[in-house]
């Protein structure tokens, strides 16, 4: 089971401030977020519970807002993968160097 994604409250606030520029819909498939979260934002919003207060920002700021938060959001996941090949990479060395250790010690070697 996903464990769902943690917006920042400023996040929200411009994706509920693009939605009513643009609609759900279009705000959504901008921000590649799921309709059911904005909807519930955007419901939070009109209820009071979320406060969007005035706003400056324009749609067009917000639509390159939200590209640049999907390349930071891609380049995470990159450097995520690249963490975790290192991370096998480093226990597989560190197994293989305790290998070789107790081989020497088993030969009676001595280092040089």
């Amino acid at each position: 089971m996903r464990t769902p994604k943690k917006y920042d409250e400023e996040f929200k606030k411009q994706a509920i401030k693009l939605a009513k520029e643009i609609g759900n819909k279009g705000a959504c498939e901008e921000l590649g977020i799921p309709k059911g979260t904005l909807s519930t934002w955007v419901g939070k919003a009109k209820a009071g519970e979320i406060d969007i207060g005035t706003g400056t920002r324009s749609p067009e700021e917000s639509l390159n807002l939200a590209q640049q938060l999907q390349a930071a959001n891609k380049r995470i996941k990159e450097l995520e993968k690249a963490n975790r090949k290192l991370e096998e990479l480093n226990e597989f060395l560190e197994e293989a160097s305790a290998f070789f250790a107790a081989s020497r010690r088993k030969s009676g070697k001595k280092n040089d």
